[in-house]
């Protein structure tokens, strides 16, 4: 394991112009891929495409990025990271003019699955890029900051659909021009961007788990507690009587509480440590999950489900902070490979999984669900602290 360095960088070194580069280009790129999963789906609901279909093939994207994990680390090594992301930008360009030109459901399976398979090496190498000139003093607010602004950008994506409708190709022709303008961003700020880092020895994405299992863990369950909420928010809410429009905007809440709070959360893993930060976060999601149905018909509600997803969201954020902490070289570069392979697995079993529990034990199966995830997290958590 290579062990990082904590040695703070002067002010005047950090490379704020690289910095924006990589969050603007990790932004766009999550407007792109924020639009295309309503817009799939309504597409294929309209053609009365079952939703069972409609969910198999929306799981295809988060396949692609676990299948496309192991491979990140040699080809960054191989190829370079600046031009495999401008490679990988330009490819899910292709692929979405494809989807654009078939709007067929089974055509979509394979190229939804090579959307996500195309995305993922451009999340890892900004991540890793971001970690790596990221000054350790500031790491904290800079990367929870980067939480932030992808969170809002993945709100952005389905947001515009109201002014381009579903209809045509005005949406796809967003998203394609969104993946491009990845490509473009990342050749404009390249010349300041370091090479990938190669010093240590070369991990796999399956070395990795070894390494930093608590870390994957986290990971997988920030996934599957959000997707969780986004898939299934609404029928818990139609159990309890709610009205549609009153759900739809307690799941913006959540969004929007995920979006604003990571970075107070990154400055909390700066004062307190990120581990500390990750332990409160987990509370604050199993106390969520006691007082949702005794909230859920008062305005208590609101504050809880935008806490909700702040700290949920909490997890994955003070795991990119750790990672950057502990490892570095080409460990860091399979860690963030291995994370995405873990959000991978844990967007595609959450909702699945809620959904069984839901269907044996009723409405209540959400938030048993989302506690039994959260507390065993936490209980390894601290067994590992201690």
């Amino acid at each position: 394991m290579a062990e990082a360095s904590t040695t703070s960088q002067p002010e005047e070194r950090i490379p704020w112009t690289a910095m924006a580069g990589i969050i603007a280009t990790v932004t766009v790129f999550a407007v792109a891929q924020g639009l295309t999963y309503p817009l799939l789906s309504l597409i294929l609901e309209r053609q009365g495409i079952p939703s069972g279909l409609i969910g198999l093939s929306a799981a295809m994207t988060p396949l692609g990025f676990i299948i496309s994990a192991p491979f990140i680390p040699a080809l960054s090594r191989g190829v370079g990271g600046a031009r495999l992301a401008i490679l990988c930008s330009i490819l899910a360009a292709l692929t979405l003019v494809a989807i654009a030109w078939t709007q067929q459901v089974w055509a979509w399976m394979p190229l939804r699955l090579l959307l996500g398979f195309f995305a993922n090496p451009l999340y890892v190498i900004s991540e890793t890029w971001l970690i790596t000139i990221t000054p350790a003093p500031r790491r904290g607010r800079i990367l929870g900051l980067y939480s932030s602004i992808v969170s809002a950008g993945f709100a952005v994506g389905p947001l515009s659909l109201g002014f381009a409708g579903t209809d045509g190709w005005p949406p796809f022709i967003i998203g394609v021009s969104a993946f491009l303008a990845c490509g473009l961003i990342v050749l404009a700020v390249a010349p300041r961007l370091l090479e990938m880092p190669d010093e240590g020895e070369a991990t796999s994405v399956g070395g990795f788990f070894a390494l930093a299992p608590l870390l994957l863990l986290a990971v997988f369950t920030a996934a599957a507690f959000e997707q969780i909420q986004l898939s299934l928010f609404a029928v818990y809410g139609a159990a309890l009587g709610s009205a549609e429009r009153r759900t739809a905007s307690l799941i913006t809440c959540f969004v929007a509480g995920n979006a604003v709070l990571q970075i107070p959360l990154g400055r909390a893993a700066e004062r307190f440590g990120a581990t500390r930060t990750m332990i409160f976060c987990i509370l604050v999601c199993l106390t969520g999950c006691l007082l949702l149905a005794v909230a859920f018909s008062t305005w208590l509600i609101w504050p809880l489900v935008f806490a909700w997803g702040g700290v949920s969201f909490g997890l994955y954020t003070m795991s990119l902070i750790q990672l950057g902490e502990r490892f570095t070289g080409q460990t860091l570069i399979a860690g963030n490979a291995a994370f995405a392979f873990a959000w991978g697995i844990g967007g595609m079993a959450g909702s699945p999984v809620a959904g069984l529990a839901m269907q044996l034990s009723g409405h209540q199966g959400l938030p048993l669900s989302l506690g039994l995830l959260s507390c065993a997290l936490g209980v390894f958590l601290l067994a590992e602290k201690r």
